[in-house]
């Protein structure tokens, strides 16, 4: 198998992976009231703070389904070989975005109930918030070359 049929193999792979991903993350989402309700038998912070539990966490699983969401649009560039576009650019500086209300609303939560785990998700989403933003820059200047090039006959 040439490396061009293997990356396209692994980029469909991942593709299922977020499609997995985001649907898996929408049952969650709408299952949080039971499945804190339940939880809270064996983790005492959510049954002390149920309400604010499932609020936060169905805010912050709204904002990752989103986030997933936009990742696989730009998936679909890379599958159609078209990555260089305009709207990959939009999904990038929205995932930025997505990325750090993640982390504001995980200064909320930890405010409620602080972990030292959510000190964790705040620097992941941290980073992936400025690598996103960066890697939108980055796509906006690849889109303005090839829109250059692709002018240049």
């Amino acid at each position: 198998m040439d490396t061009r049929k293997k990356k396209l193999l692994l980029t469909k792979w991942v593709k299922y992976l977020l499609d997995f991903m985001f649907y898996a993350g929408i049952v969650v989402t709408l299952s949080l009231p039971f499945s804190i309700r339940f939880g809270g038998k064996f983790y005492k912070p959510w049954e002390e703070h149920y309400e604010a539990a499932v609020i936060i966490y169905f805010v912050l699983g709204v904002a990752a389904v989103i986030l997933i969401r936009e990742l696989r649009r730009i998936f679909r560039t890379v599958l159609a070989e078209d990555c260089f576009v305009d709207a990959n650019v939009v999904s990038l500086q929205k995932m930025g975005n997505w990325s750090f209300f993640i982390v504001m609303m995980s200064v909320v939560r930890c405010i409620v109930y602080p972990t030292t785990a959510i000190l964790v998700v705040i620097l992941v989403f941290t980073i992936a918030g400025l690598f996103s933003k960066v890697l939108a820059l980055v796509f906006e200047e690849a889109v303005r070359y090839k829109q250059e090039n692709d002018l240049t006959i």
